[in-house]
Parts: structure tokens; C-alpha cells; sequence
């Protein structure tokens, strides 16, 4: 009778076994949410193996507790780096480890790394015999690894879920952010002003932006600027920049008075996270007068062709946002009478290294443009060379560049 009581006894072990862990792969099959698989996983341990508490660590990005039954809150911040990944195997709790009210802790591995740390305590014990929890303590540790595994796989499945609707959104925002970026085929192409740009984000986003606006029939407007920092928010900065510029920037406004304005928007919108560098310029093709202000940005290259002069238009004030009020703006003017070629560009392209693995500053961009072809011309050799924007390692920044050949 007592054998028969006990075959009976290990066959009920072993369709709760076989039935718990139909249960949990039916669970993860039908895929219920991380909360009742962690649920159905405790109710089993608790109900049906006398576990009084259970707690489970889990990695992620950072060690997480993402359950505990039982124990005190003050369990759920243990510096499971410094104190759980010595253990390797099952262990047996003593004194000396510190864990009072722990009997058993279980380490859950994935591919030879651990996952997760499972706490056991107040184990109902027999009144003769073994423990039923040390009894089964593999049947513990492969229901703790089915468990641990599975949501494990529901955080990176969720988790690509984000990446791919991330990747999506930051397409549709480059698509967005190009076309704040004017197309060479809209720009002024005449006898006496031909304008081109070129634009190179690092990311799918970028802080670079430059522009080209006509502001009556013998002016025109030009600029080009830089967001400290990348991405996201600069981009989004970089918008509201074009946005403000394009309202306020006419025939008549003066430079310094459109850059103030400017000045206040960013301010107020960067909350002083931001700044901005900006060239921008105003050219009247009839008189030939060439007015602008550098605002902390690049000093664009000037080339006349007839007298071989070279010039860097430097910078007259604080960057845009810099500062709540910017204490001194300088307007700076000068008149084209020869065919000249002007290059606007950003620090994405000064600060490429050369072969010495220096920055290879404004050296290359007059090296190309010592000549009377149109500096379009030039500037797509200069490109060609420097291998931009997909074969030169050293490209780490968004790359800008806006030029103009000036005639009067």
C-alpha cells in the first residue's frame, strides 16, 4: 500500500509538472502581457509548492525587480551587481550573505549570461522528509527560466516594435527637414547671382540649415546656421529657427534688428539648453552692396577672381540664444565690383580631418575655388574629393555648405 501511495503521489508530481508547464507555454503562446505570466508563475510556486515569498530581479537595460511576493520593499533595490553575480548556481542562503528572510536563490541564465536572480523564501516545510521546494528545485529553476525567457523575448519584441516605429518617424522627419532645405533648382540662377547648396545631415536629423530668400526684385537674402548638438530637439529648434527667419526677413528690416528678434524667439524656445550660429547676409545685385553680420558662426571665404584677393568674413556677435540679450551686434558691409565667389559652410566640414589627422579648416575650399569657373563646379570637385557624404571616416557632423557666385 505504501508503494502504490507513492507511485500515486509521483504521478500527481508529475502531471502538476507536466500541466504547469503546458499552462505557462500555452500563456506565452497566446501572448498574455508580462504581468499574468509573471501572475500564473506565482500562483504555481505559492499554491502548489508552499513557497511562502518569491522575489525575481530581472535585466534589462538595468537590473529591475519586476516581482516580489512578499518580501519587504527594501528587497527591491539590492545592488544586484555587486552582490548577486557572483552566483552561479543554485545557492543555499547562509548568514554571511546578508539576505535575511531569503532561503534559496535561483540564477536564470540566457545564452551563458545571467538574466535574472530568483529569490525563495519561508519554504513550507513537511513534517518528515525533505522540503517539496528542495525537492523540485529543478522543476523551479526550468519554470523560472520558461518565465524569465519569455519576457525577456516580450521586452525585445516591444522593444523593435519602438526601434522600427522610431526609424519611421525619423524618416518621415528627415523628409520634413529636407524640405526646409531649398532645392538648387529654386535657387537664383542669373547673370548676376547664382546660388547653390549642398547638405549632408550625419543622422536622419540634423541642426544644419541654410537658406536662400528673395526679397524684392534686386535683393536677396542668404544665410546659413548651426544648432549646438544633434538630433531630435535640435532639429525641431532648427524648424521654428527657419520658420521665425522666413517671417521676418525682408527688404527693409535691418540685420541687426532681424537678428535681436531672432535672438529672443531662440531664447525662448531653446530655454537656454541651445544656441545657434548663424551667418546671414543681404545682397542687392543693382548697387552691389554686400551687408551682413556673423553671429559666432564660420567665417565664410570671399574670392575675388579679378584681383585674387581672399577674405574671411568673421564674426561680429554671440551666437543666436547664447545670451538673453546680445550686448552688440556689427553689421558689416562691403560693395562687389568683380566677379566674386562667396562660400558659406558649417563646422561639419572645417572640422574633417586630412591625412595629417588635423582639421583640415578652409584650406581645401580655396584651394578649389582659385579659379573663374562657377564655384558650384568647384564645390562639387571639393566634395568629390573629401569623399563626402559616405566614403571619408573622419565625416562626423552634419556637413553644409551654401555658395554664390556675385556680379554687379
Amino acid at each position: 500500500m505504501e508503494e502504490k501511495k507513492v507511485a500515486t503521489d509521483r504521478l500527481k508530481i508529475s502531471r502538476f509538472k507536466l500541466d504547469s508547464l503546458l499552462d505557462i507555454t500555452m500563456s506565452i503562446n497566446a501572448n498574455l502581457p508580462t504581468e499574468e505570466l509573471l501572475s500564473k508563475y506565482e500562483f504555481t510556486l505559492r499554491n502548489n509548492l508552499g513557497i511562502g515569498k518569491i522575489l525575481i530581479f530581472k535585466r534589462s537595460d538595468t537590473w529591475e525587480c519586476i516581482l516580489n511576493g512578499g518580501f519587504p520593499t527594501s528587497y527591491e533595490t539590492i545592488d544586484v551587481e555587486s552582490r548577486l553575480l557572483s552566483i552561479t548556481e543554485i545557492a543555499f542562503v547562509t548568514p554571511d550573505l546578508g539576505f535575511r528572510g531569503v532561503d534559496i536563490i535561483v540564477p536564470v541564465y540566457n545564452n551563458n549570461v545571467h538574466l535574472a536572480f530568483v529569490f525563495i523564501g519561508d519554504i513550507e516545510e513537511e513534517g518528515e522528509g525533505m522540503s517539496p521546494v528542495l525537492k523540485h528545485l529543478n522543476f523551479i529553476q526550468t519554470i523560472s527560466s520558461i518565465i524569465i525567457v519569455a519576457i525577456e523575448n516580450i521586452r525585445l519584441f516591444r522593444e523593435s516594435l519602438r526601434q522600427e516605429a522610431l526609424k519611421k518617424e525619423l524618416e518621415l522627419a528627415a523628409r520634413m527637414q529636407k524640405m526646409l532645405i531649398p532645392d538648387n533648382s529654386h535657387m537664383p540662377k542669373n547673370p548676376l547671382l547664382i546660388v547653390s547648396g549642398f547638405y549632408y545631415p550625419h543622422y536622419e536629423v540634423g541642426g544644419d540649415y541654410y537658406d536662400c530668400i528673395r526679397l524684392s526684385e534686386t535683393k536677396t537674402g542668404f544665410c546659413i546656421a548651426d544648432v549646438s548638438g544633434k538630433g531630435i530637439s535640435a532639429a525641431i529648434l532648427m524648424s521654428n529657427f527657419q520658420a521665425s527667419l522666413r517671417a521676418l526677413f525682408t527688404k527693409d528690416i535691418t540685420l541687426e534688428s532681424l537678428v535681436h528678434k531672432l535672438n529672443s524667439i531662440v531664447v525662448i524656445n531653446a530655454a537656454g539648453e541651445k544656441f545657434i550660429t548663424l551667418f546671414v547676409a543681404r545682397y542687392d545685385h543693382s548697387t552691389g552692396v554686400l551687408e551682413y553680420i556673423n553671429a559666432a558662426h564660420n567665417p565664410p571665404v570671399l574670392y575675388n577672381t579679378i584681383t585674387g584677393e581672399i577674405s574671411h568674413l568673421h564674426s561680429s556677435c554671440v551666437g543666436i540664444g547664447m545670451l538673453d540679450e546680445i550686448p552688440s551686434v556689427v553689421k558689416s558691409e562691403l560693395v562687389i565690383h568683380d566677379y566674386t565667389k562667396i562660400v558659406c559652410y558649417t563646422d561639419g566640414l572645417s572640422e574633417l580631418k586630412g591625412e595629417d589627422g588635423k582639421d583640415i579648416g578652409t584650406g581645401v575650399i580655396i584651394r578649389h575655388i582659385l579659379n573663374t569657373r562657377p564655384v558650384e563646379n568647384n564645390i562639387q570637385e571639393m566634395i568629390k574629393e573629401l569623399g563626402l557624404p559616405d566614403n571619408n571616416p573622419s565625416t562626423f557632423d552634419d556637413v553644409s555648405i551654401i555658395v554664390a557666385d556675385l556680379t554687379k
